[in-house]
């Protein structure tokens, strides 16, 4: 028994060293793939006119390597190619740029936003959730409380919103 405990281990260290390889191997193809679709998208807007989709894509870009100034001129420019192309998804774009701003700390542009994509998508939970996450930076506890209770009336099981829901009626209950 104890000339097979090496063979054990080797085969432990084996396994292991096979699953972060992949692990590493899945993560270095994600990055590879995001940061092609990045390159196109930034060659192609700065040699032509893009759609609506291909800005929000490059803004989401952006917004996930935290590039929020970048990321608020696209989604801006998404909007524009949006009024000519009329298309339904325009409420993203306005949750899009809501949230690079709410990351700048610039929670009052953030608002307008969630609610430009609120008006077009009343039921639209993570406008709601981001609205309501806006409203407790601002120290609006009853509007963040009601957005969270807005948005779970559209989705029952949103686990951000019945958290945060629940953590605020908490602060508005005073103890007895």
């Amino acid at each position: 028994m104890q000339s097979q405990l090496p063979i054990v281990y080797i085969s432990i260290l084996l396994v292991l060293l096979s699953g972060t390889a992949w692990l590493i191997f899945q993560q270095v193809f994600k990055t590879r793939k995001v940061e092609t679709t990045l390159t196109r998208l930034q060659n192609k807007l700065k040699n032509e006119k893009g759609t609506a989709q291909e800005y929000y894509e490059l803004g989401s870009i952006y917004l996930d390597k935290k590039l929020f100034s970048q990321s608020v001129q696209v989604f801006q420019r998404a909007l524009k190619a949006a009024e000519e192309e009329a298309p339904q998804n325009t409420a993203l774009i306005y949750n899009g740029l809501g949230f690079a701003y709410f990351a700048q700390e610039q929670y009052d542009a953030a608002i307008r936003n969630y609610k430009e994509a609120l008006k077009l998508q009343p039921n639209y939970p993570t406008a709601l959730n981001n609205l309501g996450h806006a409203y407790e930076k601002k120290k609006l506890t009853a509007q963040a409380l009601q957005t969270y209770d807005e948005a779970l009336k559209y989705e029952p099981n949103n686990s951000t919103a019945k958290r945060r829901a629940e953590s605020l009626r908490k602060r508005l209950v005073p103890s007895t």
